[in-house]
């Protein structure tokens, strides 16, 4: 006999994302105060050979996309930002027990708010892991890949999870 899902059920089931998002935009956050507290605006520190932290400012999206479009994108983003963060959490309500499927959407969840604060805040989102290969250079200026930060790490496992679930999905169907 099935029974009918609460509202109070359903809330309940949301709290354990909402919990695992509030964590990485709790990390993301703290690691960029460290960064901004510690470095200027360009600093490099190498940690391997071929890493590094930075300090880079970011006022587009991925790979800088629209980052010189003249500072209209800054409100594009931060309103994208709060249209994603509505339909995931309407999604996480609807798909709470589907386990993968609701970690991906937390941890892009997660990030999205992570770099909307930061746009919110400074005009820009703070990135600092900076990795290098000889091996890119012919993609990436001297092999150095786009700096990124935490929330970025945080949307693209989202991401990748999502389309493991969704192969996972198609597999079983």
């Amino acid at each position: 006999m099935a029974t009918k899902k609460s509202a109070s059920g359903t809330s309940q089931g949301l709290l354990p994302w909402l919990g695992i998002a509030f964590i990485l935009i709790l990390l993301d956050q703290f690691t960029k105060v460290l960064i901004v507290g510690y470095f200027q605006y360009g600093d490099s520190r190498e940690v391997w050979s071929f890493f590094n932290v930075v300090r880079v400012h970011n006022t587009g999206a991925a790979f800088s996309f629209l980052a010189h479009a003249g500072g209209w994108q800054r409100w594009f983003f931060v309103g994208l930002g709060f249209v994603a963060t509505g339909f995931i959490i309407y999604m996480l309500r609807q798909h709470h027990g589907q386990k993968l499927f609701a970690w991906a959407l937390s941890l892009i969840l997660g990030g999205a708010i992570g770099n909307v604060i930061d746009r919110l805040i400074h005009g820009y989102v703070v990135d600092f892991l900076d990795f290098h290969w000889a091996f890119l250079a012919p993609m990436f200026p001297g092999g150095h890949f786009p700096a990124f930060n935490v929330a970025d790490c945080a949307i693209t496992i989202g991401a990748a999870l999502l389309i493991l679930d969704e192969l996972r999905r198609v597999r079983r169907g």
